[in-house]
């Protein structure tokens, strides 16, 4: 190696020591770094209940039947809270008063109904205002009833075979956990927001504290000062994220992550490459830490909601699928939900690692002629 790439190493290593000399001094980023990689993933993973969790329902038993009674009894926690039996003419009252999402209304004589082969009909009132919970509960009721009349009725006669059987099986979830999605999403997240965050707050940092001149006097160059700020910066997102994949989501979350850690850990340095281009980019168009705050939500919300993450892309119109195929946080999405839950290697996801690289490497070379043209206009 010649003397004069060592120089360049040299440079960008000493400038990213500093970078780590004063991220550790700003106590607002670090506490951020720290909340959004621990608190931050619990929350997400706790926040978002199992399709339906604890769900207030009352009961208006007509009937005082057997079958009535395997119903109501049916209707059991998680899913729901212990039924509340009220009469006819409470029913309306608990609805208006906003103490039940549901309230089942079981008619006189139904067992009698059933077991004559007839088809009595429930009547199942929903508070509509609570929309997850009335939207997943219908579904939810409906099943139950259906099992335990079914159930009950073969006990009496022989059971009528179907002519198509279903079995579901589900891959990679196998309980349709919903707080596995939420932790690993919310890693894929964070990491896409500290990563333009940390390195666009560096180089503002600099122009607000006035050490971005003294830069200018040194004999270091524009890409020294820019690949420092990426490899530090970057360093310190891919940590935290193996920390908070380690410790939280494996540890304390207890979620079973099927795929390679060094392999994600891999696909995660490069998008951070590509993510903290971005962030330069943005921190040499932005002046102050607040047009950068501002900047920063026009730009994290559509990648972050738009790659894939938070919907599937295929549901998207497709100008939007076109768009977001240029943005690295969609092939980043696809290649860590490939590793994490699918735990693919790299002969399925290297076309989405080739095209981070790619696409960093552009974004590279945007921030890197902006950041010249700005040091050049600040040198005049």
């Amino acid at each position: 190696m010649s003397t004069k790439a060592m120089t360049h190493l040299r440079n960008t290593w000493h400038l990213g020591v500093k970078e780590f000399r004063s991220l550790s001094r700003d106590m607002a980023l670090m506490f951020l770094i720290v909340f959004m990689f621990s608190a931050s993933i619990y929350a997400d993973a706790r926040a978002k209940p199992e399709s339906l969790n604890r769900a207030s329902i009352a009961v208006v038993d007509e009937d005082r039947s057997q079958l009535s009674g395997r119903i109501i009894a049916a209707l059991q926690p998680p899913q729901f809270i212990p039924p509340v039996h009220v009469g006819l003419a409470d029913m309306d009252r608990g609805m208006d008063a906003g103490l039940h999402t549901f309230v089942l209304d079981i008619p006189p004589d139904f067992q009698r109904d059933v077991l004559a082969g007839r088809s009595p009909a429930l009547q199942l009132n929903v508070d509509a205002t609570r929309q997850s919970q009335a939207q997943t509960g219908t579904g939810y009721i409906q099943s139950i009833i259906d099992d335990e009349v079914r159930a009950f009725v073969q006990r009496v006669r022989a059971p009528v075979p179907q002519p198509v059987e279903l079995v579901p099986r589900a891959m990679f979830n196998p309980n349709l956990q919903a707080s596995w999605f939420a932790a690993i999403n919310a890693i894929i997240n964070n990491v896409t927001m500290l990563g333009i965050l940390l390195t666009g707050a560096a180089l503002i940092r600099e122009r607000e504290h006035g050490t971005i001149e003294h830069l200018l006097v040194m004999p270091v160059t524009s890409l020294e000062i820019m690949l420092s700020k990426i490899w530090s910066m970057g360093v310190v997102v891919l940590v935290a994220s193996s920390f908070s994949l380690q410790v939280m989501v494996k540890g304390v979350l207890g979620i079973t992550v099927t795929g390679s850690a060094v392999l994600f850990g891999a696909g995660t340095l490069l998008y951070l490459f590509a993510a903290a281009s971005i962030g330069i980019y943005m921190g040499t168009i932005a002046r102050s830490m607040p047009q950068f705050g501002l900047m920063s939500i026009l730009v994290l919300l559509p990648l972050q909601i738009l790659s894939g993450g938070v919907t599937p892309r295929e549901s998207m119109p497709e100008a939007i699928q076109t768009i977001m195929a240029l943005a690295p946080t969609t092939h980043y999405v696809s290649l860590a939900q490939s590793i994490l839950f699918r735990g693919a290697g790299v002969d399925v996801v290297w076309p989405s690692f080739v095209m981070v690289t790619a696409i960093g490497a552009v974004f590279l070379a945007l921030a890197h002629h902006r950041l010249r043209h700005t040091i050049g206009t600040m040198q005049n």
